[in-house]
């Protein structure tokens, strides 16, 4: 478990149980963003064997364009960037694509896991500190 900052001995209490407070919203928001990720990468999992299958290409270029703009209103639409929406959707999109080659060559990928990837690290080796 990575370790919490120190705070100061004479920090507000009331500010520290705040900070506290919105850092578990943040934390129970990336246990679902996971979760629904793990439920994307079932999906694209059976996309790939189904393109397998038939002889379809890994990639779809069209749909991919029209997914980037989509999430792109989408991201407008929430107030978030517009320009990290599609970052973030491309390196999906990426390691899909990534996925789907592996299956057409009759190897299996775990969902989610990047193809070829080593077992993930210990928290304590890459803590997220983005809160």
């Amino acid at each position: 478990m990575a370790a919490h900052e120190e705070l100061p001995a004479d920090a507000d209490a009331a500010a520290i149980e705040q900070l506290h407070s919105i850092r578990e919203s943040i934390d129970n928001i990336d246990a679902a963003l996971i979760h629904l990720l793990a439920e994307r990468f079932k999906f694209t999992q059976s996309v790939g064997r189904l393109k397998a299958a038939h002889g379809l290409p890994a990639a779809d270029p069209a749909r991919e364009l029209m997914q980037i703009d989509r999430l792109r209103g989408l991201a407008e639409e929430a107030h978030l960037d517009p320009a990290f929406a599609e970052k973030f959707l491309n390196f999906i999109i990426a390691e899909v694509i990534h996925h789907h080659v592996k299956i057409a060559g009759g190897e299996s990928v775990a969902p989610g896991r990047a193809a070829g990837a080593a077992p993930a690290a210990s928290p304590a080796a890459s803590p997220i500190t983005a809160s």
